[in-house]
């Protein structure tokens, strides 16, 4: 079929968006995908849309193109291979839609530093700040090494999600696809039910830890009641993130980013002289799997892996240099942050035969220190802050049915102000809440559940392996590696359900 047969009476009063064609793709629902090649087919031409849906600032399209390029050969380097129609051949493309402005219909793509910095952000937390405590016991050596094989587990289930997100709006033909539509395709409605419980569950009580820490700094600051400061720190990333656009809330992320950095680098040098580098070398590995729950919580980006997806127009080599890039950051990080701690703080205190906070101990310090502490504190909250309050308003409009890509009151009232009543009632109920979110929920939600996703999508014959185009994957090894993602998972919630029941 020709470009020309292409254009439907229906869409005559929209103005087709001018695209060069330059041997890359675009891929929708059962797509056909665009083919050519730029040694013997190089193009410019105007494309009439065979599909026309306005979600946001997003217009997604199909499109197919004729001729064909028949060259002998494999296509070149970047240039597109067409699906053989079921044969099992993998699809490569650019991106599955185009980001475009509503007005000027020109494309805005999503920029990689700002994804990056939406991951890094999204990861460093407030668990960086527990990070020591849960440590101290095992030793620096020892949790350095549980900290690099969390990291390696949770960059895994982060890029399953990604892969079923893909292939989820490859079938949906749409952008904006949440955990919900994932589980729904994936997993049934059994699946859905488990996703949502974890997935709010997760995100309120860390939401309510977030607005409780943060104000309580803040407080100390502007010397204010408590009430304010969690309203005015709710306010203003709340209304950043429905104001804002891409591109400012990614730049904000990188301001905060860079802040923590500096706060970070002043931390180190202004406690690098007391630093004790025999102390690193201790390792207790009977003690190091003690902290596996909380340094998982402390690697949490997987709920903005859905936004990441829908800014960069499902571009899987940049969603998986996204993933990467962004959680090595928090990744050196947390090994220097609980080498220093660990490090400065050689003999830890014994209180009542449980181990004190080592930042407590910090703080304690020096005034200059504990205000580096808070300043850090304070950076890191707020860059986590943002990424869990656009994924949770971004899973509740799916869940609600609500248009994808536009910002609405609902949802942002609905994430804001119940953690806000409920960290200015009385936070400190949360606290075995977190702990409980960090064992079960985190590894239920962002463990078992990408996994099992991964599997119905690859291996059921309802999963989208049935269809007619086959996109490329991010995470290799087929069924072992799914089988080993649930069975570490499985393995770490049982042996803390033993551990909680032999306390009892």
């Amino acid at each position: 079929m020709h470009v020309s047969e292409l254009c439907s009476s229906a869409l005559a009063h929209i103005p087709p968006p001018r695209l060069t064609f330059d041997g890359k793709a675009a891929v929708l629902k059962n797509p056909t995908t665009v083919t050519g090649c730029r040694r013997h087919h190089p193009r410019r031409m105007d494309m009439a849309l065979t599909s026309y849906s306005s979600h946001g600032a997003q217009l997604h399209y199909r499109i197919r193109v004729s001729p064909k390029c028949t060259a002998k050969g494999s296509p070149a380097s970047g240039e597109v291979g067409e699906s053989g129609g079921g044969g099992g051949q993998v699809s490569q493309f650019e991106r599955l839609f185009s980001n475009l402005n509503q007005a000027s219909l020109k494309r805005e793509p999503g920029s990689l530093s700002s994804a990056v910095f939406l991951v890094a952000g999204t990861t460093v937390g407030a668990g960086i700040l527990a990070i020591p405590a849960v440590t101290q016991e095992a030793g620096f050596l020892a949790s350095a090494v549980i900290c690099i094989l969390c990291w390696i587990f949770m960059v895994t289930t982060g890029l399953l999600i990604a892969e079923v997100n893909v292939n989820t709006m490859c079938e949906l033909g749409s952008g904006g696809v949440s955990l919900v539509s994932m589980a729904m395709r994936t997993l049934g409605k059994t699946g859905v039910q488990v996703v949502g419980a974890s997935y709010i569950f997760i995100h309120y009580a860390l939401l309510v830890a977030y607005i409780a820490r943060s104000s309580d700094i803040l407080s100390h600051f502007l010397q204010s009641p408590l009430w304010e400061t969690a309203s005015l720190f709710s306010l203003l990333l709340g209304g950043l993130c429905y104001l804002g656009s891409q591109r400012v809330i990614g730049a904000v992320n990188g301001i905060l980013l860079v802040g923590i950095i500096a706060s970070f680098t002043g931390l180190v040098v202004a406690s690098s002289g007391n630093l004790h580098w025999d102390a690193l070398l201790k390792a207790n590995f009977e003690a190091a799997p003690h902290s596996i729950p909380i340094i998982l919580l402390s690697f949490v980006y997987q709920n903005v892996v859905p936004v990441l997806c829908t800014n960069l127009e499902g571009n899987l080599s940049r969603i998986r240099t996204a993933i990467v890039l962004g959680t090595a950051i928090p990744l050196t990080l947390f090994l220097v942050w609980d080498g220093v701690i660990l490090g400065t703080i050689s003999t830890p205190d014994m209180v009542s035969n449980m181990l004190s906070d080592p930042l407590q101990q910090l703080r304690s310090t020096s005034t200059v220190v504990g205000s580096i502490v808070d300043v850090f504190s304070l950076f890191a909250i707020a860059t986590s802050f943002i990424g869990f309050v656009l994924g949770l308003t971004d899973f509740l409009a799916d869940l609600l049915k609500l248009p994808a890509g536009e910002n609405r009151p609902l949802t942002y009232f609905l994430t804001l102000v119940p953690p806000l009543v409920l960290s200015l009632l009385d936070p400190e109920i949360f606290f075995k809440a977190l702990d409980f979110a960090g064992t079960y929920g985190v590894l239920v939600l962002f463990g078992v559940v990408p996994a099992a996703m991964s599997w119905s999508d690859k291996y059921s014959s309802s999963g989208s392996s049935s269809s007619s185009v086959k996109l490329p994957e991010l995470v290799y090894g087929g069924k072992l590696t799914l089988s080993l993602v649930m069975g570490s998972a499985g393995l770490i919630i049982l042996s803390e359900l033993l551990q909680n029941f032999i306390h009892i």
